[in-house]
């Protein structure tokens, strides 16, 4: 840990991706915790070892709960509410909702639409078609199967098969379901978005999400894929500890 870790101790809310749980923030969350943060990795429903659970009612806004009752079940304050990937929307919408438990927010190569717009208006038709049929295939509707690991930018086949062996099906709902919030993006809380660049995951092959340029949110690159967590654990840690 840097001699930024040893700062002023955070509390951090660590919201994962589609496809993953609250075990792909280890590399992360062990090394906060040992340098005083408090750390809380919460699962969404339907996904890691809530998979379950899984159903067709699950969509984005039981996943909003699931922060919103992390908060509010651990009494939290001048929370660090971290998403990556998917995980932005339902921080985004937890900032909405309760700005006042929030101190700022970190958005890790985030999946981020305009209010009233769904996950899946980031990609092509072609793909959106794809994950529809895909999860009919899979169970008639409820969820898509994750793709291989390497597509997240992994490249040590021990990270490929730890992550092979752990992602699980994601809700589809959850994916169509628009964001409605009352409040612009961020809810006018200090927000990061930091960009993961070596690769670009496919979803963001186009450049950073217009919504993300238009919120004018402080915006950084990380040279690393877009598992960044488990990719590069230590860049991670820094840009969450790096105040705007």
């Amino acid at each position: 840990m840097t001699a930024a870790a040893e700062r002023t101790r955070e509390t951090f809310v660590l919201v994962h991706g589609g496809f993953h749980g609250g075990w792909c923030w280890r590399r992360v969350a062990e090394p906060l915790r040992v340098a005083g943060h408090t750390v809380f990795t919460p699962t969404l429903t339907g996904l890691g070892e809530r998979a379950h659970l899984l159903s067709p009612e699950i969509g984005l806004e039981t996943m909003i709960s699931d922060v919103l009752g992390v908060i509010a079940a651990e009494e939290l304050t001048d929370v660090v509410l971290v998403g990556h990937s998917f995980g932005a929307l339902p921080v985004l919408a937890a900032a909405d909702r309760v700005p006042e438990r929030i101190n700022r927010l970190v958005i890790l190569d985030g999946l981020v639409v305009e209010p009233g717009a769904c996950g899946f208006d980031l990609f092509p038709p072609e793909t959106v078609a794809q994950r529809e049929e895909a999860a009919r295939l899979f169970d008639g509707g409820t969820a898509f199967p994750p793709p291989p690991a390497a597509s997240f930018g992994l490249t040590d086949p021990v990270d490929v098969l730890w992550l092979d062996r752990r992602l699980t099906p994601h809700p589809l709902r959850a994916y169509r379901d628009p964001l409605i919030l009352r409040n612009p993006l961020g809810n006018s809380l200090p927000t990061t978005y930091v960009h993961c660049t070596a690769p670009v995951y496919p979803a963001l092959a186009d450049g950073l999400p217009a919504a993300v340029l238009t919120a004018g949110w402080e915006v950084r690159e990380l040279a690393t894929g877009h598992n960044l967590m488990v990719t590069d654990p230590d860049g991670t840690i820094a840009e969450l500890l790096r105040a705007p």
